[in-house]
């Protein structure tokens, strides 16, 4: 499944776990419940992955971790706060580089409103 149909279940599965359980939670509630529900999609997921990272053409294991990471494409970054911050969107972009992933979609559930909560984030390469 390329980036753009997994981004299309990605956000139905978004909108599902927003419509259960509303605004409001911890990250790691909403984390778990979207892992979830990515499954059922048989999607293949990892929860709190860790990506090494490479400079100058070593690898140091104490890289990162990403919230989801579907089918080893899409980095899926949650966050619950009040308003997102630009550093919010710096991450998941440097995350993208780093990985060398095309995709990266960043969720704010903290809001009233989900559909302007969810931002793709796409890596130039």
């Amino acid at each position: 499944m390329n980036e753009n149909r997994l981004s299309f279940a990605i956000r139905g599965a978004l909108f599902r776990v927003y419509d259960n359980l509303g605004p409001g939670l911890l990250e790691s509630v909403y984390e778990v419940v979207l892992a979830h529900e990515l499954r059922k999609e048989r999607l293949e997921i990892k929860t709190q992955a860790a990506l090494p990272l490479v400079y100058e053409n070593l690898k140091f294991d104490a890289g990162f971790r990403v919230d989801l990471l579907v089918n080893d494409k899409v980095i899926i970054e949650i966050k619950s706060v009040e308003r997102l911050a630009e550093v919010h969107h710096k991450q998941l972009i440097t995350y993208l580089k780093l990985s060398g992933k095309k995709l990266g979609i960043l969720v704010n559930f903290n809001t009233d409103d989900l559909s302007t909560s969810i931002f793709r984030k796409v890596n130039g390469l």
